[in-house]
């Protein structure tokens, strides 16, 4: 005899017998694929025979699987971190970027106080000119 704990309930028997309050269907209802053996491995978006979302919606645009997304830091964000060289490195580090993704580009919101040479794989021609007006500059990574 299983020894009795008080935490752990005792696991429902099903489909042994009509005394067990779970016999006859075993808590498979009546008809249809759920209550049949192996009713359970259907695969994912399967809609029961019927035409499923993901073919009555029409497909539209296009997409670039291999595209590249940059990490994106404004100009403004570059004044406070009291540097004078500023890397991918250096903005992951100080926790302004959280994932450096394909790289980091570089756009020209806010103003730049102080002169800077920046490190970044892309620049907005708005950013570059405002590093330059500066007195600084801004270097491309390959």
């Amino acid at each position: 005899m299983r020894a009795k704990r008080p935490y752990a309930k005792k696991r429902k028997r099903i489909g042994h017998g009509p005394g067990s309050g779970h016999g006859k269907t075993a808590t498979r209802g009546n008809k249809g694929q759920r209550s049949r053996t192996g009713g359970s491995g259907r695969r994912r978006g399967f809609e029961g025979g019927q035409n499923p979302l993901y073919r009555r919606i029409p497909k539209r645009g296009f997409n670039h699987p291999p595209r590249k997304v940059f990490s994106i830091v404004n100009l403004d964000r570059l004044n406070g971190l009291g540097e004078t060289e500023i890397t991918p490195e250096l903005l992951l580090q100080r926790g302004i970027l959280s994932n450096l993704r394909d790289g980091v580009k570089v756009l020209g919101d806010g103003k730049l106080e102080k002169a800077l040479q920046v490190k970044a794989h892309r620049f907005s021609d708005g950013a570059r000119k405002k590093i330059e007006t500066a007195g600084g500059r801004a270097v491309t990574i390959p």
